[in-house]
């Protein structure tokens, strides 16, 4: 009998251990909602993912000590997603499996295509336990047109939407321009930007000549000096490339190294290990189209901006790190909004409170268009000077050297129609 009594005891014993165990991490969960991260940790785009996820971190910091949203904390959760398609979906399951229903991605087209699958296929099946995806910086235009999903926001203005302010920018204002050159990563978003720049060009510059249309290895080029042969023997007066991370920092450094002249038009030449690699090279021949950049708080007189900037730089950035993604304060804004207005952090209320929502950022007005998942935000053409002139108070990963704005285009003037025909729940 006492021997049964005993045995009794530990069983009893032991589920108490098993509840205290299991419980204490949900109720602690009960006062967070978790945002996971999946993009680059490790391997070659390593330093676009460590930086970004200070941008998320930062955000939710802000956010949080302004009392969070519903009465609990953000936090981020980081998953390396090693920019490889069958690793980002099995960091997805990862997540799934800790219950987190909300994500974000923004390195690699190829990725966040998976994802956009992924996401899917998982809501049709586990109803009960659905996910939404926030992307902040996967461009392929397909993602908000015939790809479009209820399940999936995009936060960044995707591909054509950038070629049409570039190739705007170089009808109206380089006439100089009469040869381009066309150099791109060989996945879906380099093809994109290819497209959609032959396109463009074609319609606004009849005169302009494509001399070369180069695609190469994502990831995997460690000397470009062979394509910036290419560029120069083409006789290019400006290069056009959706680049990013090393595979645009390399090419850069590489075309700096050979002396090459041309101008680069580029969708992320702003930060990332870029200004790093082309430096004084750079000086009134770098150019990119973003959503902000360091000089706009002196340029718009805002104060609050260039607060909220040096308090990143001081707090968060080490070395040469910059505080880039202005769209990721917007994203986590409005994501943070639409919390508030869907009252739960369920992923359907909280999709259907972003659907249509309008949110001031500190240059203009953003729109989350509810037709597609596409934001509609001003964007600028930037150009690299040195620090101290047109009005540079601030270099960029401490170069010397800094932006200055030579093109804005209104909201309004950056939205493209969409061929989007959404199912929604």
């Amino acid at each position: 009998m006492r021997k049964t009594l005993f045995s009794l005891f530990i069983i009893v014993l032991s589920l108490g251990f098993s509840f205290a165990l299991f419980s204490a991490p949900v109720a602690a969960q009960d006062d967070t909602i978790r945002i996971a991260y999946i993009d680059p940790l490790t391997g070659s785009f390593a330093n676009v993912g460590n930086t970004g996820l200070k941008h998320f971190e930062y955000m939710a910091d802000r956010i949080n000590e302004n009392g969070g949203v519903l009465g609990k904390k953000l936090e981020i959760i980081p998953f390396d997603s090693k920019t490889n398609p069958k690793e980002a979906l099995t960091q997805f399951q990862r997540a799934i499996d800790q219950g987190i229903q909300f994500i974000t991605q923004g390195n690699g087209s190829n990725v966040a295509g998976a994802l956009i699958e992924a996401v899917s296929k998982h809501n049709r099946r586990y109803p009960d336990q659905r996910a939404l995806y926030f992307n902040y910086a996967a461009v392929t235009p397909a993602f908000t047109n015939e790809k479009c999903s209820f399940w999936h926001f995009r936060f960044d203005a995707h591909v054509d939407m950038k070629i049409a302010a570039i190739t705007d920018y170089i009808k109206e204002k380089r006439s100089d321009i009469e040869k381009v050159y066309l150099i791109n990563m060989d996945y879906v978003f380099g093809h994109s930007v290819s497209e959609a720049s032959r396109k463009m060009l074609k319609e606004k510059r009849p005169d302009i000549e494509i001399v070369g249309d180069t695609f190469h290895p994502l990831g995997k080029v460690k000397d470009f000096s062979p394509y910036v042969s290419k560029i120069q023997a083409s006789g290019a007066d400006a290069v056009i490339s959706g680049n990013w991370g090393n595979d645009l920092a390399l090419l850069v450094k590489a075309a700096e190294s050979a002396g090459l002249k041309s101008d680069f038009f580029t969708f992320y030449g702003g930060g990332l290990g870029s200004p790093t690699a082309i430096g004084k090279a750079g000086k009134d021949r770098l150019y990119q189209v973003i959503e902000w950049h360091n000089a706009l708080a002196i340029e718009e007189d805002n104060p609050e901006d260039e607060k909220f900037y040096r308090r990143f730089q001081e707090e968060y950035a080490k070395d040469t790190e910059e505080w880039y993604y202005g769209r990721v304060r917007t994203m986590m804004q409005m994501v943070a909004k639409a919390f508030e207005k869907a009252g739960k952090a369920e992923p359907v209320a909280v999709a259907k409170a972003l659907e249509g929502m309008t949110h001031q950022t500190p240059y203009g007005q953003a729109t989350m268009r509810a037709k597609d998942h596409q934001l509609i935000q001003p964007l600028y053409i930037a150009k690299m000077v040195e620090q101290g002139t047109h009005d540079t108070k601030y270099d960029v990963e401490n170069t010397g050297m800094g932006w200055t704005t030579v093109g804005r285009i209104a909201p309004e003037d950056t939205a493209m129609p969409t061929t989007c025909d959404m199912k929604k729940p």
